[in-house]
């Protein structure tokens, strides 16, 4: 253990029932690091974070000690923060319909009289802290007028703060937790959000990252700790280890890259779908194809108008043209979910639990939906039908625990985008609408994913794939449309879809359309 280290967590551990979550996990954060923390969907990352947040209670014999001393159990929320322990997770925990520096005040340690504040002085305030890490955001903008990244800057920034304002923070010291803080970004933002936390680094802070994404592992970490099943796998220096000595000890055993093979659609293939003069929001028409069984990409900078398409192709926005599925003819200013649903099209959103699947329903609840006509009976729906096709459609698309009794939002992420997958999958569509298949799914579960996608297609059913993240582009696509404008500008196919090329189009495309 480091002479040096800030917090150390020993032998933790984090029973649910009859289910160990965590089994006497052991590490210790050194001061002035940013130590990573991966592992797959389920294995005891956010449990531990929990934890030390002061949400769950560990078993006796599990011991924190965070600057020398140990501190008792269960953690107390407004101690841990006092002392100098920062959260931000996924979600943000921001107000969109306050103004940024509403946001900031709200939780700010050092103000102790809530009452007569002065909002000029606190706007200036909060602008020479943004002015100090080099953004650029007006405190006063509601947080709904900001971008994501934005939003990210701005809670890191507010918990940042609350360091500053702690008793860690007097001796220039504090630990930042970051949970699952880039999934909704793309890549240029991820940097952004980088250099900020290198910048927090500098000032003596630590900084605990939880994330899936290795690349941004390698980039951003000092040192990582992988968890698997509940337990430390593996400490990593992460200036030394490479992405797949990272990678086999996520897994436990080398796992293979699903690789898409593009020689399966000839380039001649009539188009099962065309799409012609779809327009959003007033936006230049634009058109396009996708073959039978062929894999389609869009993507392009944020506000490019690539994030638009999955949804006007299924009526759940406004949108006009024309959309002809197998030689019929739809009018998109007249689509709705519904009627895209009977014409065999089918969407999976981005937002999971948000408006893909309702988290409170059960495994077998969420998966039969679009098959209950089929599992009715002469009094009503058949339970034990609807049961045993969920569990059929559990085995096979490995959705772990297999236990569909299970709300979806017990599931880990992955797990449930698996649910999500295979409740249109089942209905055999003829056109998959994809929005950000896998952000915040872990290595393994991508493949599975990429898997049972390249199966639908071989089998005849067109994807069409909204995405940022070129990695996942460059495994699953055929083709890949660069938007720019609210338009395609750029078509790359076979061996031009590569994550170099498809991040140079994106940029390019960009400039291109400023230029002109």
């Amino acid at each position: 253990m480091s002479d040096n280290s800030v917090l150390t967590l020993k032998d933790i551990r984090m029973r649910f029932g009859s289910h160990y979550a965590l089994k006497g996990v052991s590490l210790s954060i050194r001061r002035g690091e940013v130590f990573g923390l991966l592992g797959q969907n389920g294995s005891g990352k956010s449990t531990l974070i929990k934890v030390l947040a002061g949400f769950h209670q560990p078993e006796a014999g599990s011991e924190i000690t965070l600057w020398g001393k140990t501190m008792p159990l269960p953690l107390d929320q407004m101690d841990i923060k006092q002392r100098g322990v920062a959260f931000v997770h996924q979600h943000l925990a921001l107000v969109p319909s306050l103004s940024v520096v509403e946001n900031m005040r709200v939780t700010a340690l050092d103000q102790k009289t809530p009452y007569r504040i002065s909002w000029k002085r606190e706007r200036d305030r909060v602008a020479a802290l943004f002015q100090t890490f080099g953004l650029d955001i007006d405190p006063r903008a509601s947080v709904a007028s900001l971008s994501p990244v934005e939003r990210a800057f701005v809670a890191i920034i507010r918990a940042f703060e609350d360091l500053r304002a702690s008793d860690a923070g007097y001796g220039g010291e504090g630990i930042l937790v970051l949970d699952e803080p880039t999934p909704f970004l793309p890549a240029e933002d991820v940097k952004r959000l980088f250099d900020l936390i290198r910048s927090i680094v500098r000032t003596g802070a630590s900084v605990i990252i939880v994330t899936h994404d290795i690349d941004e592992v390698r980039d951003i970490t000092d040192r990582v700790a992988v968890l698997r099943d509940g337990e430390l796998a593996g400490l990593l220096d992460t200036a030394t280890a490479s992405r797949q000595d990272i990678l086999d000890t996520i897994v436990g055993e080398r796992i293979e890259s699903f690789t898409k093979d593009r020689r399966g659609v000839p380039a001649a293939a009539a188009a099962a779908v065309e799409v012609s003069g779809c327009s959003v929001a007033g936006a230049p028409g634009y058109d396009l194809s996708i073959g039978e069984g062929e894999t389609l990409g869009v993507t392009g900078l944020i506000g490019s108008g690539y994030a638009s398409v999955p949804y006007a192709l299924y009526g759940a926005i406004p949108a006009r043209g024309t959309l002809q599925l197998d030689g019929r003819s739809i009018d998109l200013s007249r689509l709705t979910p519904a009627s895209a649903q009977a014409q065999g099209i089918a969407l999976l959103p981005g937002d999971r639990l948000g408006a893909a699947g309702a988290g409170s329903l059960s495994v077998t609840d969420n998966i039969t939906l679009p098959v209950l006509a089929d599992l009715a009976g002469p009094l009503g729906l058949d339970l034990k039908a609807m049961r045993g096709r969920a569990d059929e459609l559990s085995t096979v698309y490995d959705v772990r625990p297999h236990n569909p009794a299970l709300t979806l939002g017990a599931l880990s992420g992955g797990n449930q985008q698996k649910v999500l997958l295979a409740k249109w999958l089942q209905t055999g569509p003829r056109l998959l609408l994809l929005d950000e298949p896998t952000q915040g799914v872990d290595f393994g579960a991508r493949q599975q994913i990429f898997e049972a996608l390249d199966q639908a297609s071989r089998k005849g059913t067109s994807i069409l794939c909204a995405s940022t993240d070129n990695e996942q582009l460059e495994q699953i696509c055929d083709r890949i449309l660069v938007f720019s404008r609210g338009r395609p500008v750029t078509e790359l196919k076979g061996a031009e879809i590569t994550r170099a090329a498809i991040t140079e189009a994106c940029f390019y495309s960009h400039d291109l359309e400023a230029a002109e």
